[in-house]
């Protein structure tokens, strides 16, 4: 039957990152989309309209509608932060697989509560971090695990923002401390940070600080920040979030023999086409120096890939979702370890804000 081989999701909201995961899940070929739901049937409807939804989909006005379901497998949750430590226990307790958009809570201690209420009820947990699920990332690890090129990981620096314009910064939920309070720190900053960790094999650091200068507005919302981390072996990392500047997807990881830099991390510019690239320098390519360069030139890999991120990042879920479901595995803890991990380095940057740049150690 279709429903061993295929995860029928419900969407709660009608967010526009719901329209990229409607087409994502369609693309799949272990999902599909079983119901939708919003606020209002009337806007759930015309979302559904306007997105030429299959006419099989389910039409909700009201989020607790997909969770009483019992057709709907698991649930995606783009939902405003501070409303994903209801929903998302909601959705546990009627034993629906959870996909969380990011940032996953306000704090780590309303993530410990998302993930106690998957854990007990035996269901999946994954956030909603797309660049990781790509091709491109696993080959990025190859690279960097390459004793002879990049050596040993020393320092990363990341960089994501860009200026919506005001307009965002007067009325977008990401302004209003009771919908999004992390701002800038839990959109963008979550990117940074997993990127860090990423690297780092998900090792905590030691500490934290936040960079002087932090940007906050009237409801106390950050609108821009920068931070620094370090570990206990000397390894440390930087990075800034913003709303306030031009759009920049970057990542530089340097070794001690070479170094990896990406400009499209979180979103590879030729994904559409099939393939993502990256680029890598090491030391053994000084013998290629050109005349009149100082450093070699950065050689470009290829990664190509059958399906875009958020269509791995869908068919990974479900994949664990259909095992969990029959009983071949119980649900995997590493995905919710990983979203923890970033929510502490997130909750500790916040903190030392608050303490005005104070260090904060990390305690897991």
């Amino acid at each position: 039957m279709a429903h061993e081989t295929t995860v029928r999701f419900g969407i709660l909201g009608c967010a526009h990152i719901s329209i990229k995961l409607c087409k994502a899940i369609s693309k799949a070929p272990n999902a599909t989309l079983q119901a939708i739901g919003s606020r209002s049937l009337e806007k759930a409807t015309a979302f559904a309209a306007e997105h030429t939804l299959p006419a099989a989909v389910r039409v909700y006005g009201s989020y607790e509608a997909v969770l009483e379901d019992d057709e709907v497998d698991a649930v995606y949750i783009p939902l405003p932060t501070g409303l994903h430590v209801t929903w998302a226990v909601r959705a546990a307790a009627r034993r629906k697989h959870v996909l969380l958009e990011k940032p996953v809570a306000m704090s780590v201690a309303e993530l410990d509560r998302i993930l106690e209420a998957c854990e007990a009820n035996g269901v999946q947990f994954m956030d909603g971090t797309m660049w990781v699920h790509h091709p491109r990332t696993a080959k990025m690890k190859e690279a960097l695990s390459d004793d002879q090129r990049f050596g040993q990981l020393k320092w990363i620096h990341s960089c994501l923002t860009y200026n919506p314009g005001p307009e965002f910064l007067k009325n977008s939920i990401r302004m209003k401390a009771d919908l999004d309070g992390l701002g800038a720190l839990g959109d963008t900053g979550w990117y940074c940070i997993r990127a860090i960790l990423w690297a780092m094999d998900y090792e905590l650091p030691k500490s934290v600080v936040a960079f002087p200068g932090a940007i906050l507005n009237e409801e106390g919302v950050i609108i821009s920040c920068a931070s620094s981390m370090h570990w206990e072996d000397g390894k440390s990392a930087s990075f800034h979030c913003s709303f306030l500047t031009y759009i920049t997807f970057d990542v530089t990881f340097l070794g001690t023999k070479g170094c990896l830099r990406l400009h499209d991390f979180t979103l590879p510019f030729e994904e559409s086409f099939g393939y993502a690239t990256f680029c890598e320098a090491s030391e053994l390519d000084f013998g290629k120096i050109e005349e009149g360069r100082w450093c070699p030139k950065p050689n470009e890999h290829v990664v190509e890939t059958e399906f875009t991120q958020d269509v791995w990042m869908v068919k990974e879920f479900a994949d664990l979702v259909l095992k969990v479901k029959s009983c071949e595995i119980k649900p995997q803890k590493a995905w919710p370890l990983l979203s923890r991990k970033t929510q502490l380095v997130l909750d500790a940057v916040k903190e030392s804000i608050e303490r005005g740049y104070q260090p904060v150690e990390i305690v897991s």
